[in-house]
C-alpha cells in the first residue's frame, strides 16, 4: 500500500516537471507577454502617482489673480504633502505657520463648480482676532492684544499682500481646527476668502503648504 503511495508521487512529480519543461503560454506568445509587461508597468505609475500624491507632493495651477503680486494666473506650484503625512502618522492635525502660501480643498466646494482647491496665505490661528479698520488687516493675540498687522512681514519690492485691504468692520475669532486665510490681492473684491465669503479653512482641507513655483521657468522660485 505504501509502495502504491510511493509510486503515484513519483508519478505526478515527473509529471509536474515535464509540464514545467514544456514553453509555457507567454514563451510561446511573446506579444502577450509585452502587452502584460506593459499593463503592468502602466498599473505600477498610477501605483506611484498615487503615493506619491497621497503622502509627498502634489502640483497644482495658479488661476486667476486672487494672489497678485506674489503668484500670477497660469503658473505651478508644488505643494509639499510631508508635514500632512507627518501629522497624520503622529495622529496629529497639520498647522501651518503664519505667513505661508498654502493650498486647501475649498470648504464650500460642490461637484462641477470650478476652484475646487484654492491658494492662500495663512493669517491667524484659532482663538485670535482679525479686525480690518481703515484699509489695515490687523490680528489680535495673547502676545499682541493691541494687534499687529501681519501683512508687513510679507511685503517686499511690491511682492506680497496690497493695500489697503478690503471688507472695512470685519471683526471675527477664528474658531478651533481651522485657520483664517487671504489672498494676497486684497484691494477691493480680487480675492474670495475668510474675509468675504469663504469662511476659515478647517485643517483637514488643508492640502500642504506651497515649496516651490516651477512654471514658467524665469520665475522658479522657493517659499
Amino acid at each position: 500500500k505504501h509502495t502504491a503511495y510511493v509510486k503515484g508521487f513519483i508519478f505526478y512529480l515527473k509529471r509536474a516537471i515535464v509540464n514545467a519543461m514544456q514553453p509555457n503560454y507567454l514563451s510561446r506568445h511573446p506579444h502577450a507577454k509585452d502587452a502584460l509587461q506593459f499593463v503592468g508597468f502602466i498599473i505600477l505609475v498610477f501605483i506611484g502617482t498615487l503615493i506619491i500624491n497621497t503622502f509627498i507632493f502634489r502640483s497644482f495651477s495658479v488661476s486667476g489673480h486672487s494672489m497678485d503680486k506674489t503668484l500670477a494666473d497660469g503658473q505651478r506650484l508644488i505643494v509639499n504633502r510631508m508635514p500632512i503625512t507627518i501629522a497624520q502618522a503622529q495622529n496629529k492635525s497639520y498647522m501651518p505657520d503664519r505667513g505661508q502660501i498654502i493650498v486647501f480643498k475649498n470648504p464650500r466646494y460642490v461637484a462641477g463648480m470650478p476652484d475646487e482647491y484654492i491658494v492662500k496665505r495663512v493669517i491667524a490661528f484659532p482663538g485670535e482676532r482679525v479686525t480690518v479698520q481703515d484699509g489695515v488687516l490687523k490680528v489680535y493675540n495673547k502676545d499682541h492684544p493691541d494687534g499687529f498687522n501681519p501683512d508687513t512681514a510679507y511685503r517686499k519690492d511690491g511682492v506680497g499682500p496690497q493695500s489697503p485691504v478690503s471688507g472695512e468692520g470685519l471683526d471675527t475669532v477664528v474658531p478651533d481646527d481651522t485657520v483664517f486665510v487671504c489672498g494676497d490681492n486684497r484691494i477691493g473684491d480680487n480675492s474670495y476668502d475668510s474675509r468675504t465669503g469663504l469662511g476659515n479653512i478647517p485643517l483637514f482641507d488643508i492640502v500642504g503648504p506651497v515649496s516651490f513655483r516651477i512654471w514658467p521657468f524665469n520665475t522658479i522660485h522657493t517659499f
